[in-house]
């Protein structure tokens, strides 16, 4: 299998000692120490005193130390080094991420605690060339833009695919793995941008209990447990709990409503036979979002920038409006061990996710009504989007994986086979009684009743089986490739097809070479396919599905003894037939063909023992390349739709991002941290009508609706004991007001959050 770093050695016989297994006997200890230490003890006595006499071999014999056998038991995950992941299964085989013959980013647990993050959408501020989308036209929950491309169907829990839509969270995870470009053929379906696997905490072979409470300004309160308890040799159980409160800047001016966030979980997991030839793993995890959105600013039509005729404290949300979720995973997991090289690992899965929403959207009125009220989408009190789901999932995967010699060569094959199965009901939503409330009425959305509009039910089955080689053919050089096939089974209660039947192929290939464990230089192709029924639950008949392509040539490096990775890429990404990212637009196809042409840098890491830093760039040259064709259904006419738009810059794909994070111990228990966030600006289109394209008022130019650029600071002081350490994180420490995600047909951005203050106390045992 491929090389896998240890965690850098410390240098001193006390941190040596504590990586030792935990039923390690104190007189075995001791023996061991001393048989370290012996031999220099003896050689300076030898040095300095006169000679001995010489032993006869019996007594040499009698005094003899016995053999002690010592074993590292390092736990899989805990091999991480701070913020330098070096290990990941984002390619479906356990390995270091420096081996992958492609861009990775890895966001660390540490990375994670330095930072107070909570949510997925908050660790993912530390992956370069990732934007957001607002949550709206039923992609509600995570939705991420990666090198241009939406990610919302490339979501993965432990290889498993997650595209539920909720909000995750950040309490049960390890690390969250970015692999990017297409990857259809590791995981199927997908886009060109990546994937983003979530990689969820395991129990661990020793006991280990950590308690944290945070206090912070916007009403912020949080309190975690993580919970591991070693039951025998190879078994052991971890319980991971959160509650989340968390208040908002911003407020309705007449209600005093402010967006909020009320979350809680917990996840239980069990291992039994770890590190055996037959390991099982067992896990449940829950979720439940209790939150009022914030569908965040409009924009002026006037500039395309966002509305100045209100502050940006300004939300239109009332107390009745609801973002309620409810999550339900249950996975069971056997890995069987063939030989210390080949190994089989089977997942079985069962997912359900309920959700229901009622939101208010802003709106670009410039004055408030005559009541004081301030007008929603029309100038309605209800006005917004609502929305019932009920999504089900089955899914039953098998990964084989080997490293052998054949015909002189090495090889590394993974090969797999994937059953999942989807059961999705959506509808809009009424008040009890099934009416609309009228504009002027206290908005009453609770209790509320499944309405008819926009009712879908969707139904569908996809198998996949896959095989990839990687060979080194001559030393040093190692070449890839991979072939998956997909078919899907779809069935519509609402949708233009009431049936949808796709079969697939996609390929991935690469080339590497690997003169030093320290250097990788590679160049891959991937392609990915999406014929975005299960995202949409509905799609657009006769057209073929999404595809992608990408092609990358990068470089891997390791520095300082290996506790600092460098990386660098270089890709073009295309991508053919896209439909628009809104559910509301009916999958309508928003370009035939658009392109991606970026360079990436990204460091993560110790530069010294003290000083640690997690950094990206990434720079994007994006561009619409064609429109789709509209047929006259009478005529036969083929007309290009939306011409304006060839030439421009796609949706929410920022010109460049930038990320750092870094942190420095000065002794003594105390560490000091900082960071930055930074995005150029992002379009959101909002054409008012068939082929128009977006312009100022009295002018022809292109002028899109913008969020502005922004850069936001943050700062971290902690002290840090054995048992227990404080902390304290100022997000946005310069208060700036900033918009961090953006929404195409509404259209409006979100701002961030305010400058917020939090105070956090750990304790470990």
């Amino acid at each position: 299998m491929s090389h896998l770093r240890p965690r850098p050695p410390s240098g001193t016989l006390r941190q040596l000692l504590a990586r030792l297994q935990p039923a390690t006997t104190a007189p075995a200890v001791a023996s061991l120490a001393f048989a370290m230490l012996a031999p220099a003890a003896l050689a300076q006595t030898a040095t300095n005193a006169s000679p001995a006499p010489a032993v006869p071999p019996t007594a040499a014999h009698e005094t003899s130390l016995p053999t002690v056998k010592v074993e590292d038991t390092a736990d899989p995950m805990e091999v991480n080094n701070g913020y330098q992941a070096t290990e990941t299964r984002v390619g479906r085989v356990k390995q270091d991420p420096h081996d992958v013959a492609q861009a990775v980013t890895s966001v660390t647990h540490q990375l994670m605690e330095e930072q107070q993050v909570g949510s997925l959408r908050e660790a993912l501020r530390n992956v370069s060339g990732l934007t957001f989308n607002a949550a709206e036209g039923g992609r509600a929950g995570d939705n991420m833009m990666l090198r241009g491309f939406y990610t919302f169907g490339d979501m993965y829990l432990d290889g498993i695919r997650d595209t539920a839509q909720y909000n995750r969270e950040t309490f049960f995870l390890e690390q969250i793995d970015v692999l990017r470009g297409s990857a259809s053929m590791l995981f199927g379906r997908g886009q060109a941008g990546g994937v983003i696997n979530l990689v969820s905490k395991t129990p661990k072979r020793a006991d280990a209990y950590t308690l944290t409470g945070s206090l912070g300004t916007e009403t912020y309160s949080e309190v975690t447990a993580d919970l591991n308890k070693r039951l025998g040799e190879d078994s052991a159980i971890r319980v991971n709990l959160m509650k989340r409160n968390e208040g908002s800047w911003r407020e309705n001016p007449v209600t005093g409503t402010e967006p909020e966030v009320d979350r809680g979980g917990a996840q239980v997991s069990l291992s039994l036979g770890m590190q055996t030839d037959n390991e099982f793993n067992f896990s449940y995890l829950y979720l439940r979002n209790r939150d009022i959105p914030d569908y965040g600013f409009s924009f002026d039509n006037a500039t395309r920038a966002p509305n100045t005729n209100f502050t940006p404290d300004t939300f239109w949300g009332v107390d009745g409006n609801f973002d309620d979720s409810d999550v339900n995973v249950v996975t069971g997991s056997w890995t069987h061990r063939f030989s210390p090289k080949t190994e089989l690992l089977t997942s079985l899965r069962y997912g359900n996710y309920e959700r229901s929403y009622w939101a208010r959207t802003p709106s670009a009125t410039v004055t408030p009504n005559a009541d004081g009220t301030i007008p929603g989408n029309g100038g309605n009190w209800n006005a917004g989007p609502t929305r019932s789901m009920d999504y089900e999932t089955l899914a039953l995967q098998s990964v084989l994986t080997s490293s052998f010699r054949a015909w002189d060569m090495k090889h590394e094959v993974v090969g797999g086979v994937e059953y999942l199965h989807e059961d999705s009901h959506r509808s809009s939503l009424l008040n009890l009684g099934g009416t609309t409330i009228a504009s002027g009425i206290p908005p009453l959305f609770q209790p509320y009743v499944e309405g008819t509009g926009g009712l879908n039910n969707f139904t569908s089955d996809s198998y996949a089986l896959y095989l990839q080689d990687t060979v080194e053919f001559i030393p040093f050089w190692k070449a890839t490739l991979g072939v998956r096939r997909d078919n899907l089974d779809a069935e519509y209660t609402s949708a233009t097809s009431p049936q949808l039947n796709y079969g697939e192929w996609s390929y991935r290939a690469a080339l590497s070479y690997q003169p030093t464990e320290t250097a990788h230089y590679y160049f891959g192709y991937s392609d990915s396919f999406s014929p975005t029924a299960d995202l949409y639950q509905l799609t657009v008949a006769p057209q073929p599905p999404e595809t992608s392509e990408v092609y990358e040539i990068g470089a891997k490096w390791m520095f300082f003894d290996g506790d600092l990775s460098f990386r660098t890429a270089l890709y073009s990404a295309t991508k053919y037939w896209e439909r628009s990212s809104d559910l509301e637009s009916t999958a309508a196809i928003l370009t035939k063909k658009r392109r991606t042409n970026g360079f990436e840098l990204e460091a993560a890491g110790r530069i010294t023992p003290n000083w640690e830093i997690f950094s990206g760039l990434a720079l994007m040259d994006a561009e619409i390349l064609d429109t789709a064709e509209n047929v006259n259904a009478t005529t036969g006419v083929i007309t290009k739709g939306n011409l304006g738009y060839i030439g421009q810059r796609p949706r929410n794909t920022p010109e460049y991002t930038f990320n750092l994070w870094t942190t420095y111990a000065l002794g003594g228990g105390w560490k000091i941290g900082g960071g930055v966030e930074v995005k150029g600006d992002r379009y959101g289109y909002n054409p008012s009508g068939a082929g128009a394209v977006p312009t100022l008022p009295g002018s022809t130019e292109f002028h899109p609706n913008t969020a502005p650029s922004y850069d936001r600071w943050d700062a971290m002081v902690a002290y840090e004991q054995k048992s227990w350490a404080a902390r304290l994180n100022v997000k946005n420490l310069f208060d700036d007001v900033y918009y961090d995600s953006i929404y195409d047909n509404g259209p409006f951005t979100v701002p961030g959050t305010g400058r917020q203050i939090i105070l956090t106390g750990e304790l470990k045992y």
